[in-house]
């Protein structure tokens, strides 16, 4: 899309949808992913699977047991027969009898927070050679994440703390063979949780939504003098964790290192960033406290024509030609095209995978042949950054869907399939964009961009 075309005009806003209850992962789902794992495991001649977990870092241990250990940490232990050990600190013992699949328990102290109690303190080693690691050939460490790197053995990096596996390397023998083995769950075509089965959609879409409605509710309520702390108030919801550091920021971002809302009061002219995710979905909004054109900094005059309007014409390019089977690298070059990196400044994938987490990895990168497939979870991110511009955002989540899960959805989950056609109707009818047959929009304010955020009846179409 040519952003010449792109039109800042009075537009209707998306619907929002509150009260929208959270939708369980079923037994049958967990056992679809163990089984999913244990395939990987064979596949790649894995005997076990070491998954390290804590609060910031358990989306792999939390795929299989449901749970991750909160202030501790804990590791998830899977035999290529399916048989499951959870290693964990004091106050997470009872998780075990909770865990989505059935995991034998054994506890260790040292997986407790500093000070505790070391009551049966035995050696991670021990407990390693109880559950049979000792004698295996190949045992693959999941952290939270695979390495890429172009010049180093990246299967030798690992994520995990020293001390746990340092007591794996003094378990096995010395010909045994340790590997980091993320990339099962997140990497490549074939990684278990790259793509989604129609419950799990059900069950993310509950965050995408709810950010979406908490982004706009935000946006609602700009208005000169309101402190970022307020804003911040406006962009959590339901008890929920979030899946990223709550961004409300005016004017100069980062000041004394903050990365958090203050109680400075926004002001009018200023640029501000708000920024809010969940299990599922994020949504991201950069734009200025003012009402219209007339008011940008006298250096930012064509700041529409610079960066919002080619920004948009990026999002809407990336939601009009992103379909199930090409290549990431072809969506890539498409970016590339409408939006040079060396004009616009962006060096990060322009879109990326997502779930528990807000970035699980990405398809998309320079020379891909990776493919998109049904059943992914994609945000929209495209970063656009050019020296002395304001930046633009409006990242937000959809779905790929073959017409099989599209038609799965829609049977099984009637309300979550009428709020998805809600979205769809608003993209295609009010925004005018042709979306993708492929594209179910998870986050209800998908491609709508505000960059003035005081004039709240405005924003981009086609």
């Amino acid at each position: 899309m040519d952003f010449k075309a792109v039109k800042l005009q009075v537009t209707t806003a998306p619907q929002g949808f509150s009260d929208v209850p959270p939708v369980p992962l079923t037994d049958a789902t967990l056992q679809e992913r163990k089984a999913k794992i244990l395939a990987r495991m064979a596949a790649e001649n894995v005997d076990a699977l070491i998954i390290y977990a804590d609060k910031e870092h358990g989306s792999n241990f939390e795929y299989l047991t449901g749970f991750v250990p909160r202030f501790e940490e804990g590791l998830l232990i899977l035999a290529k027969n399916g048989e499951a050990t959870a290693i964990l600190g004091n106050e997470n013992l009872k998780m075990a009898a909770h865990s989505r699949i059935p995991v034998t328990l054994k506890h260790s102290p040292y997986f407790s927070l500093p000070n505790q109690p070391m009551d049966n303190e035995k050696p991670l080693e021990a407990l390693f050679n109880e559950t049979g690691v000792s004698g295996m050939a190949r045992i693959g460490l999941v952290g939270w994440k695979m390495f890429t790197a172009a010049r180093a053995d990246n299967t030798q990096l690992f994520d995990l703390p020293a001390f746990i596996v340092d007591a794996i390397r003094n378990s096995v023998s010395a010909e045994a063979i340790l590997e980091n083995a993320a990339h099962l769950f997140i990497g490549g075509d074939d990684g278990a949780r790259i793509t989604n089965n129609a419950n799990e959609i059900a069950h993310y879409e509950y965050g995408a939504n709810l950010a979406s409605t908490c982004m706009l509710n935000a946006m609602n309520a700009v208005v000169p003098g309101i402190r970022e702390v307020d804003l911040g108030g406006y962009l959590t919801a339901e008890g929920q964790s979030s899946t990223v550091v709550t961004i409300a920021a005016a004017g100069q971002r980062f000041e004394k290192a903050n990365l958090y809302p203050t109680y400075k009061p926004v002001a009018r002219g200023q640029p501000l960033s708000m920024t809010t995710g969940f299990k599922g979905g994020l949504s991201s909004r950069t734009g200025f406290v003012i009402a219209d054109e007339s008011e940008l900094p006298d250096a930012q005059k064509n700041y529409l024509e610079r960066v919002a309007k080619p920004y948009f014409a990026a999002v809407v390019t990336w939601l009009e030609n992103i379909r199930i089977g090409m290549a990431g690298g072809e969506m890539y070059t498409l970016i590339e095209s409408i939006l040079p990196k060396a004009h616009y400044g962006w060096h990060l994938n322009p879109g990326h995978l997502s779930a528990d987490e807000e970035w699980m990895s990405s398809p998309i990168f320079e020379r891909s042949l990776q493919t998109l497939k049904s059943g992914m979870i994609m945000q929209i991110d495209i970063i656009p950054s050019v020296k002395g511009y304001t930046g633009a955002s409006a990242e937000e989540s959809i779905a790929l869907a073959d017409r099989a899960l599209q038609a799965e959805i829609a049977h099984a989950f009637p309300e979550l399939w009428a709020r998805i056609t809600t979205r769809k109707r608003y993209l295609t009818e009010v925004l005018k964009i042709k979306l993708s047959d492929d594209v179910i929009p998870l986050s209800n304010t998908v491609a709508y961009l505000r960059p003035f955020f005081l004039a709240k009846d405005n924003a981009f179409t086609c």
